[in-house]
Order: C-alpha cells, then structure tokens, then sequence
C-alpha cells in the first residue's frame, strides 16, 4: 500500500491524496491551489500522478479547494468514478461552473491585453463545457454510515464530518497480503454545536489518519460570544452611519450568518429596519440547494425547513444576482449589511464592495472564516494599511474585525477530541494546514500522546506497512 500527497501538503489548499491499494488507485479530493503566489503555476501542473490511470475518485466535500480540479483532472484524462454525497454533487457542480466562468472572464481580459503586444492568446485551465463532461463520471451517491465495496479487497464508508452541508470523512479498508488495514481521511472537519449543521461523526479504529489541521494551533470563540460580537459590531457600525462588508463563502457560512440575523432580528438585538444584501449568485443558489437537504441540518434547522418555514431569510435580506443591482449597492453610504464572495477575497464582487467601503472610517470590515496565505483577506487581517484592487491603491481606514466562531472548522481542542476516537494509529498524516500557523502545534500535541506524527510534503509519498 502506498500514500501521496498532490495538494494541501505543509498548505491549506489544493487537497489531493493518492491511495493505492487493493489494486486500485485511489484519488482523495482534487482541489484548486488559491492564495499563495505561484498559485496559477501549481494548478496548471502537473499533478504528481497520471489521471487515466485513477480508477476512483472520493469527494469529502464541494468547496473549490477540494473540488476545483476535477474538470483538469478529467481534460487530462481520468475516466474512472467519482463518489461523493447527494449534497456534494450538487453543490460542486455549482462551485465548478462559477469557478469555470470566472476563469473564462479572467483568460478572455488577459488575452486582450496580449493580443494588443502580438501575443497568443490566453486558454482558461477549463471552462463550463469542461465542468459538464466532468460531471458525467460522478456515479453512485452514497449515504453516510453505509459500506460501500469498490472491489473485493477494498471497501469504503462515508460519515458526516459536519464542515459544510454533505461534507463527509472517509474509510477506507483495503486488503493486500491477507491483511487489511483501515485508513481515516478527515477531510475538513466542523465544530461540534453548529448553528445550523449536524455535528460530525467520530471515527473508528484505524491503521492510519489523514487529518486537517486548518485551525490546529487555535480556539474558536464560543458561538454566543461570537454573535453577541457580530451584533454588536453591526450596532456600532450603523450608530456611525456606515455599512457592514462581509466577506463570506458561498455555503455554509452566508447561511448561518443569515441564520444569525434572522434570529437577531427576531429577538431585537438588531433592528428590523436593517437591509442585508446577499450580492453573491453562487450563494443565493447554494441556499437553495439548501433547502432540498433538510436532513443534513441540526434538529431546529431542519424542524423549521419541514415545517415550511425559511431559517436563512432574515427581514430586510435582498438577493441580487445582477451586475447592475450589485454596482447599485455601491450608492448606499450607510445602514446595510452587505454579503458577498469571495471569503478570501481572491475574486467576486466583495472586492467592488471593498474598494467602496474599505476607506471609510464609518464602515467595518468583518471575517467570518479562514483567509490563506497571499490572499487579500490575509492582508487585511494582518492590518495592512494599504490594500490594492484592480491596481488601484486603497487606504484601509474601516474597522477590521475577525469573529472565528463562525468557522466552519474544527480548532485544536475539537481536531484533538476527533482523532481521539481513532485509537493508536500507526501513524497521524496532518495536512490541510500552514506549517507554521497550527499544524506544527498539533504534530507537538498529538507527539505529547505518544503518537507518531508526519507532516508530508508535495508529492511526498509513504509506503503503509
């Protein structure tokens, strides 16, 4: 048995695993490199590995940086099966179509600018009829808690990870030799007590864990700190006469934020006059899909879906999904919440909505999730004083807030409780983490266990006894 590494290796994007065992081959995730600088490099590379020679690919959830590359994956000539929950299929085919049309845009701006010097133009890594085709080798759904046998040697098993809604951890149990062992990958694991999810499943016994390790040097606020926090930053805010920007991802995290303020509104910790703009295409979409899963939410989410109410549409909540409406919202000088994408701030209407905001003394800037490394989110969190959009130079004067109880990921003391429950594994495989920023705290907490602990590199590889 043997196990590599091609993304989120000593990083938090790009997560892509190899497994190879039983006598298949066995992808992981295949996600998009967002953030650091060599980024567009590193996605249109090569991915350590030969795409027609995967025979199955295991999809634990639809956000880009798990799912962005599958369509390259296919272009470049895998034509195995893809397996991954109802939910994920539904929401990575929305996540690849948005990230297929912005490349389109991106590619189509660049190739004018090159065609002006005599240069070729420029090809988009994939576009929307790339995503299309992939979409034709997703193949059975499974269910969480439900085995699933790929061949004779080798069997699977999904189970909630709590992340975002469909998010899964995956088992696998492979035979080789007349012995099997029992592989973890985490995927990325949620909060115990979410807002609006199902808490994750605890693993089994294993051989071996792949485990993220996102917030692995962090504690989160509890969730009643956190609100009370975003209340009152959005109360101050407007006292100011200024507006509120989140920047936020397109599922999971715009709906229990409009969760929040549906609940805040209701309870008059925030004013029933108050306008929320939700300027994301994406993430009016994705609540959508939301509301067809109603059995992957907590009990009072899902008692409110089927019971035919709306959980994540406060009073006050606007959709826009046109440029025009979303260039209207630029007028407003005060009094709106305004929620868009991207989260990390790489792409999207959020940084219109920056360049607008992000100078006013009167305004404030609120994270509500993780930003990577070389992302503009990173920058602003890290106080820069000077912010730079569409080559313009803009001075940061707003208020800059970061509230980590909304994360959507698990911090050190949940990742050390999860993998708890995994027993005394050969070996632990952290992944999904910047070195320095949490993953060397939780090699050092999980080696104070006795355990044995690697932190692999790109396209490392390990032989599994």
């Amino acid at each position: 048995m043997k196990l590599s590494f091609h993304g989120a290796a000593q990083g938090v994007t790009g997560s892509c695993h190899l497994l190879e065992a039983g006598g298949l081959r066995i992808l992981i995730d295949c996600g998009m490199f967002q953030g650091a600088r060599h980024a567009d490099e590193e996605n249109a590379g090569d991915f350590g590995f030969e795409p027609s020679e995967i025979d199955f690919l295991l999809l634990t959830h639809a956000h880009l940086d798990h799912c962005g590359r599958i369509p390259l994956l296919v272009k470049r000539g895998f034509a195995g099966t893809i397996i991954t929950t109802a939910a994920t299929r539904e929401l990575s085919k929305l996540i690849m179509m948005d990230s297929a049309h912005i490349q389109e845009e991106d590619a189509a701006r660049a190739s004018r600018h090159k065609r002006r010097g005599g240069k070729d133009d420029i090809r988009p890594l994939y576009d929307q009829i790339d995503v299309l085709f992939a979409l034709d080798f997703f193949g059975r759904n499974v269910s969480y808690d439900k085995d699933v046998a790929l061949n004779e040697a080798v069997k699977i098993r999904f189970i909630n990870a709590g992340h975002i809604l469909g998010s899964a951890s995956v088992i696998i149990e492979a035979t080789e030799n007349e012995t099997t062992r029992r592989i973890v990958f985490s995927g990325d694991l949620g909060s115990p007590g979410h807002a609006i999810l199902s808490n994750s499943t605890p693993p089994p016994e294993c051989d071996y864990v792949v485990m993220e390790t996102t917030y692995g040097g962090r504690m989160h606020k509890d969730r009643e700190t956190s609100n009370a926090e975003l209340n009152e930053v959005i109360a101050n805010t407007l006292a100011r006469g200024g507006n509120v920007v989140i920047p936020t991802f397109a599922m999971e995290r715009t709906q229990e934020i409009l969760f929040h303020l549906k609940n805040a509104i209701n309870s008059k910790d925030l004013p029933g006059s108050l306008t929320i703009f939700l300027d994301s295409p994406m993430a009016i979409s994705a609540t959508e899909i939301f509301k067809r899963h109603a059995n992957g939410f907590s009990p009072e989410v899902r008692d409110a879906m089927l019971s035919g109410k709306d959980p994540f549409h406060p009073r006050g909540l606007r959709f826009t999904r046109q440029v025009e409406e979303s260039k209207a919202i630029n007028r407003i000088r005060g009094g709106a919440v305004i929620m868009a994408g991207s989260g990390m701030c790489t792409g999207g209407r959020v940084r219109q909505h920056l360049k607008h905001n992000i100078w006013r003394p009167d305004c404030s800037i609120v994270f509500v999730g993780f930003a990577a490394e070389g992302t503009l989110a990173r920058q602003i969190v890290d106080g820069a004083k000077h912010i730079k959009i569409a080559g313009e130079d803009i001075q940061v004067k707003a208020s800059i807030h970061t509230i980590n109880g909304f994360s959507a990921h698990a911090d050190q003391r949940e990742l050390l409780y999860w993998v708890s429950h995994t027993g005394r594994p050969k070996t632990v495989f952290l992944v999904h983490g910047d070195f320095d920023r949490g993953m060397s705290d939780m090699k050092t907490e999980l080696e104070k266990k006795g355990l044995n602990v690697e932190c692999p590199t790109l396209h490392s590889a390990v032989e599994l006894d």
